[in-house]
């Protein structure tokens, strides 16, 4: 069972990170053998680097949205995050390279992602009544001050 962290808390990491955005947009969903294998990649991704913590992601988290999924990660620096992108024996650049043999020119399935470095001591969070999520799981909770 998750535990609630109850009344107001704040979270802190104090070293620099990278907060990573990558997300996948059904845009036909009826094109199945088109978005599945897409989702299958990003689960093995995952998972190689949750065997790996030395490859430097520090956490995650999903979002569904309409017709699409991002995944929230953060990761210990920028080197760390394109050093995964761009190595052979991480499953991440036969993935690329596979979405792109399958998909060619189509629009079947759309692919984004952003990249925020966050400078060491800028990053934060504020959390009321909530398990360890986000900054709250990767970084330092406390109890929130009465003016934190």
């Amino acid at each position: 069972m998750t535990r609630i962290n109850t009344g107001r808390h704040i979270a802190s990491y104090g070293d620099g990170l990278v907060v990573f955005l990558i997300g996948m947009r059904m845009n036909r969903l009826w094109k199945l053998h088109r978005w599945l294998p897409v989702v299958v990649a990003m689960g093995r991704m995952l998972a190689h680097l949750s065997r790996h913590p030395d490859r430097g992601l520090l956490g995650y988290r999903f979002l569904l949205e309409g017709k699409g999924v991002t995944l929230i990660q953060y990761w210990r620096d920028e080197e760390s995050l394109y050093r995964f992108a761009r190595e052979a024996d991480d499953p991440h650049r036969p993935a690329w390279l596979d979405f792109y043999r399958r998909h060619g020119r189509s629009s079947d399935v759309g692919l984004w992602h952003e990249v925020h470095p966050v400078a060491p001591g800028a990053a934060h969070g504020m959390y009321v009544d909530m398990p360890g999520i986000g900054l709250g799981r990767i970084g330092q909770l406390a109890p929130a001050g009465r003016r934190g």
